[in-house]
């Protein structure tokens, strides 16, 4: 193929100015400066450093009675050599399967002390493990993860390595058999070449981790994990002179071991341009352009996560407006630079409108990239895109842990750059950048070959299965070495939760407003309820309720669909719309500073939506292709499959099936059917305001009074009619044949008699054991005893009118049918004579009581549970009210709720998989299976 990038001069088109011309003067928008916003991102901290090595760094926040806990490692998928990838990733699932001083797993003692945010990741730079624990638990917390940086390899067993890879490779299964699931290997086998620390996944290949041996994983850790390859973070209710002797006491006998040798890296330039195509089941063709780029040691690298933010990562980017909303070529795109420590890459995609010629797509992909390197960005676009990250980062800083909290900004700069504080750099970096800058640096690096793939529909390429099936464990229990450090320190009490106190006020036209205050950070939080959801599509014309709240966005009286997105850009704001099955919302984020402008944009979108023509041109085509996408999905078809099953065909909840909508309806809606739609369903006598502020009640209240104060409806509210119950079909398999799959997703369901509104304490208990989190039964059965899944979960969906209770398993292809077995079997023993028991009694209660203070840490929880309250005719204090429920709770009343609500010889399966593998497996288990094709399932389709 010829280089991509051939005759762009003569197709490039100016788009500054220009592209927006036509555009009517939308209304001003009163925002803070940029340089406002960066100087309240601020995370103060002290450090030390033990004798063994150990980085300590240390940030005090008292707003809650919790402490993130988070280590991280000098070592990642880069460090890997040659036969062995995916080994740093398969370590950190063998660091969760217990310690020489805790040979459990790990979770256990982390769910008994009410832990929240608890996970591991591990990526091409670093491995990383976090919790977020109450302060009395801390000692607990420290003792466990010296305990496996210091003392693990006695409890690494043969068994435990099997099982965990087992885990690993359905973990692999589970993303690959997604859509565009190869791509993965795909961008850093085609951007790096063979022998580059970053040319291959972190995942490993499942040759690779067959291969890895006992004494290769043992050697791994000698090799990384010693204290002076590790950060260790406290963020929360601690300070440096507590912490000091607490972290000597756990951490300072651990001896220093090897130290990491950075691997030499390079950013390679390829030697010509390079095109390649792959096929894979996916309804829409994908297009991307490719680079290697600096990582994040380069400032340059900050350089293009502006420029190519303002390209494809904004909704009112170029590439968003010129592909998707003007030519209506795409129906998406994106860019990113995806940052790594010593390079990165630069990731270009649009998705295909279908019908359109892929190849004139990628030529006008090509030359609006070109001429973006010759013109740059506007300093007004940059602006924007520095407003949205101060604000993302504002409300980072609520959050002392988990995935994105102030324990991974300070632990990533420390590991990465040596300097925690390094944000503060980065940030002044990025507020810095101008045009000319931008322009340079995207045109030095862009300017390099191009790596250009197509992903089309079409038949995958055989896939790389593991060499056999997983071991058996072994009939004998491995050795483990017993422990020296003695008992798990003991947990303090834990005091129950201080809710934010909750008030209920009116505006003028009388929609109610429920607001609590959180002021750890300046920024409001708020959402509009409308009693509408997706029960009150049409039923005549599924995908209706959709399509009118994907357009409200797109475009209001005075203000265009990218004079929207721009208007949020400038706030820093984010505002959505979207719907539940009994609900549809209208959403805010903003910082508080900027406040009066959000509200009155919010007030634009909810209030004075205008439907235009051409928007629903293209947001019907952007729909369709929607759907075409989730009938690709093996969740997507599995979700579109179940709805029939369980509720039957007339209940108002067998909408919840059309996902998206019925592609023919959605064909034939016209503007006055969305107008119609939105007349009848989005007005102040359906609404309800839910906020969350650092501002006060009376501020609020004034600014939504005169926004939404005098907003009135407008002709006959619409209506919905749920006399027809849910009409549960007789149990049998429906299987969706979804050939050349690795792995199979299990979906069963049972309508329960369970009264939405009664107490969930006891049954929510039951499903919490059976299903609901890592040591549910489940779970531990399929992922942890067979390692035939990645993760299993189950549990009850508390709709309005009717309370489904749904497991889901994907799992490897060969073992469908006997992990639907062992399913039944965990279902049906814990109904008969296998109740909870006492440990899993008290460690529930223990956990939900103490869990508290870190589940609403955010004030996006707590804005979460006020709508829940509401929603479930609860009272405003009821996370109040939790804990002395639970220490009322009896395994009698948990048994009683589970035997009442639940019956497994009721449930109904859809597995998605390949009929060829699976349909013996499952004409063996005594229920009646019927074979579909994709295109057989959901609204439009002729049902199931």
């Amino acid at each position: 193929m010829k280089s991509a990038f051939v005759s762009l001069t003569a197709l490039a088109v100016v788009l500054s100015a220009p592209a927006y011309a036509q555009q009517a003067p939308s209304p001003a928008v009163a925002a803070v400066p940029v340089a406002d916003l960066v100087k309240r991102v601020d995370i103060p901290y002290e450090q030390f450093v033990l004798a063994n090595g150990l980085r300590v760094i240390i940030h005090t926040d008292r707003k809650a009675p919790i402490v993130s806990v988070a280590v991280w490692y000098d070592v990642g998928s880069k460090h890997e050599p040659k036969g062995k990838t995916g080994f740093a990733h398969l370590f950190e699932h063998l660091m969760f399967n217990g310690s020489e001083n805790s040979p459990g797993e790990f979770f256990e003692p982390l769910k008994e002390v009410g832990a929240t945010d608890y996970n591991g990741t591990t990526n091409a730079d670093r491995t990383n493990y976090f919790q977020t624990v109450p302060r009395a638990a801390l000692d607990r917390a420290l003792f466990l993860e010296s305990d496996r940086m210091g003392y693990l390899l006695g409890a690494v067993t043969q068994g435990k390595l099997d099982e965990q890879r087992g885990v690993v490779q359905n973990e692999k299964r589970q993303g690959d058999t997604q859509p565009y699931g190869l791509l993965r290997y795909k961008i850093s086998e085609g951007l790096f070449p063979v022998g580059h620390p970053y040319h291959h996944s972190t995942i490993g290949s499942m040759a690779d981790l067959d291969a890895a041996s006992l004494d290769d994983v043992k050697n791994w850790f000698r090799q990384y994990y010693g204290p002076n390859n590790a950060v260790l973070v406290l963020a929360g209710d601690i300070d440096a002179k507590t912490a000091k002797p607490l972290v000597e006491k756990y951490f300072g006998a651990i001896k220093a071991g090897p130290k990491t040798a950075e691997p030499m890296v390079t950013v390679p330039t390829l030697a010509e341009a390079k095109a390649e195509v792959m096929k894979d089941r996916v309804a829409v063709t994908r297009i991307y352009r490719m680079w290697a780029v600096p990582g994040m040691r380069d400032a340059e690298s900050t350089v293009l996560d502006a420029s190519i933010g303002v390209l494809g990562g904004l909704a009112s980017s170029r590439l968003d407006n010129i592909l998707v909303k003007q030519e209506k070529l795409a129906v998406g795109v994106g860019a990113f630079n995806q940052t790594l420590a010593q390079a990165g890459m630069v990731l270009i995609s649009a998705d295909v409108r279908p019908g359109v010629d892929a190849a004139k797509v990628g030529e006008r992909l090509d030359a609006i990239i070109a001429d973006y390197l010759k013109t740059g960005p506007t300093a007004e676009e940059l602006e924007r895109y520095k407003t949205r990250t101060a604000s993302s980062r504002i409300r980072g800083l609520e959050s002392v842990g988990g995935f994105g909290g102030k324990a991974v900004t300070l632990a990533s700069g420390a590991l990465y750059m040596n300097d925690p504080g390094y944000y503060k750099k980065q940030l002044a970096t990025l507020a810095a950048v101008t045009p000319r800058q931008a322009r340079d640096v995207t045109a030095k690096w862009l300017s390099r070959p191009v790596y250009s793939l197509t992903i089309e529909p079409g038949a995958r390429a055989a896939y790389a299965e593991a060499a056999g099936a997983p071991k058996e464990k072994a009939k004998v229990a491995d050795e483990v070495v017993k422990g020296t450090r003695g008992a798990l320190p003991g947990v303090a009490e834990v005091k129950d939760i201080d809710f934010p106190a909750v008030t209920r006020t009116n505006l003028s036209n009388g929609i109610e407003l429920v607001y609590a205050q959180r002021d750890a950070v300046p920024v409001t939080q708020a959402i509009i309820t409308f009693d509408a959801g997706v029960t009150s599509d049409v039923a005549s014309a599924l995908g209706t309720e959709g399509m009118t709240l994907s357009l409200m966005e797109e475009g209001t009286k005075t203000r265009s669909s990218i004079q929207i997105a721009e208007a949020q850009e400038r706030l820093g704001a984010g505002i959505g719309v979207g719907s539940s099955a009994d609900r549809a919302t209208i959403s805010l984020f903003t910082p508080s500073p900027n406040l009066a402008g959000s509200l009155d944009l919010m007030a634009d979108i909810a209030r004075n939506p205008s439907f235009p023509q051409a928007e629903v041109e293209r947001v019907r085509n952007q729909t369709l292709a929607q759907i075409a996408q989730i009938r690709a999905n093996p969740a997507g078809l599995a979700q579109m499959a179940m709805p029939a099953l369980i509720y039957g065909k007339d209940s108002p909840y067998a909408k919840t099936a059309a996902l998206g909508g019925d592609a023919a309806a959605v064909k034939t809606l016209t503007r006055d059917d969305l107008i119609n739609y939105y007349k009848a369903w989005i007005r102040p006598d359906k609404a309800k305001i839910f906020v969350v502020s650092d501002r006060p009640l009376t501020e609020v209240k004034a600014a939504f009074e005169a926004k939404f104060g005098d907003w009135k409806g407008e002709g006959a509210a619409g209506t919905k009619d749920f006399a027809a119950k849910p009409q549960q079909a007789a149990p049998k398999i429906l299987l969706i044949d979804r050939p050349d799959s690795p792995q199979s997703l299990i979906l069963a369901g049972q309508m329960t008699p369970v009264d939405p509104f009664a107490d969930p304490i006891a049954l929510g208990t039951a499903t919490e054991v059976l299903g609901g989190d890592f040591l549910s039964r489940i779970n531990m059965n399929l992922r942890e005893d067979k390692a035939w899944s990645y993760g299993a979960r189950g549990g009850l969906s508390r709709l309005e009118h009717a309370v489904p209770f749904i497991v889901s398993a994907p799992v490897q292809a060969d073992k469908t049918g006997p992990a639907i077995a062992e399913i039944q079997k965990e279902l049906k023993g814990y109904l008969s004579d296998k109740g909870i028991t006492k440990l899993e009694f008290d460690r529930s209660v223990v956990s939900a009581i103490r869990r508290q203070a870190g589940q609403y840490e955010t004030a996006g929880a707590v804005l979460g549970a006020m709508q829940s309250n509401d929603f479930l005719r609860r009272p405003d204090d009821y996370q109040e009210q939790i804990a002395k429920k639970y220490r009322a709770l009896t395994i009698p009343q948990v048994d009683a709720a589970a035997r009442a609500a639940l019956d497994p010889s009721k449930l109904v399966w859809v597995v998605v998989g390949d009929a060829s593998k699976v349909r013996a497996q499952l004409d063996s288990l005594g229920l009646p299976v019927e074979v579909v094709k994709p295109e057989a399932v959901g609204p439009g389709a002729g049902g199931n």
